[in-house]
């Protein structure tokens, strides 16, 4: 199977949890030897600061905890503020650790290439508040979420990965850019597979989560010749409910799109 048909699992599209295990340093180390990653995030970050690095005083311990594991183990020395974690490692980065009440929050990170959510309005939320716009989401999922959450313990990280589609190859995607949703004429070569890998490594001094997205954009004309991917795609696209082919804004374009692939 290519590995772009392993995004899509077999049958209707449903909602997942489905993960594999792996070491956490090639994720988060450097894989651009271009720099250029890295520059577009300095680029976000400098621009507007408070939109794209955020941290609540809940979220200190992780962040320091952060930044050693990424000196000791990424190659990466001196994160020490929330804005140079953004600087300085490629992924994206958010921090989790359980509330009073044992409920996982989002302490605090830096999301310069978000996929349509802002981080301003999220920080200090509870997971199953930040995913309520996901329709169908907390009721499939959020008890396994906390529960994979509560019980991930040190060591290796897992992984898993998210896709939607887009009309832009532009890494950052924050509501206030408000680009464009896919929208008739529809053509292959005009829209993206957008596929977030995503990570999740343990802290165990204090016990929060590391939430690493790597975004990688795939033109569809490329996603067609590879028949595995286009035919997981097509029954992806023909299963969704109404409401997640709203969400995923391709309520519009989604008949033509299956045709096209």
């Amino acid at each position: 199977m290519s590995p772009l048909a392993a995004l899509f699992p077999a049958g209707d599209h449903r909602f997942h949890l489905t993960l594999r295990r792996g070491e956490a340093a090639p994720f988060f180390a450097p894989q651009d030897p271009s720099g250029a990653l890295l520059a577009e995030r300095a680029q976000w970050l400098a621009a507007d600061p408070a939109r794209y690095a955020a941290l609540r005083p809940e979220g200190e311990p992780l962040l320091a905890e952060v930044a050693a594991l990424a000196a000791a183990e990424w190659g990466r020395p001196g994160l020490d503020t929330v804005t140079a974690l953004g600087a300085g490692l490629e992924p994206d980065v958010l921090l989790l650790a359980p509330d009073a009440a044992g409920r996982f929050r989002l302490w605090g990170g830096a999301l310069c290439f978000p996929t349509g959510w802002a981080l301003e309005e999220k920080i200090g939320q509870p997971l199953d508040a930040i995913h309520a716009a996901v329709p169908g989401l907390n009721a499939a999922l959020a008890a396994p979420i906390h529960q994979l959450l509560a019980r991930l313990q040190p060591g290796p990280a897992c992984f898993r990965d998210n896709w939607g589609l887009v009309a832009t190859d532009e890494r950052n995607l924050h509501p206030a850019r408000a680009r464009p949703a896919p929208a008739p004429p529809v053509a292959l070569d005009r829209l993206w597979l957008r596929v977030e890998y995503q990570a999740l490594l343990a802290l165990p001094r204090t016990r929060g989560v590391l939430f690493g997205i790597r975004i990688a954009l795939h033109r569809l004309d490329a996603v067609a010749r590879d028949p595995a991917a286009a035919a997981g795609l097509r029954q992806a696209l023909a299963t969704l409910t109404p409401e997640m082919a709203r969400y995923k804004r391709l309520a519009g374009i989604r008949e033509k799109l299956i045709e096209l692939l």
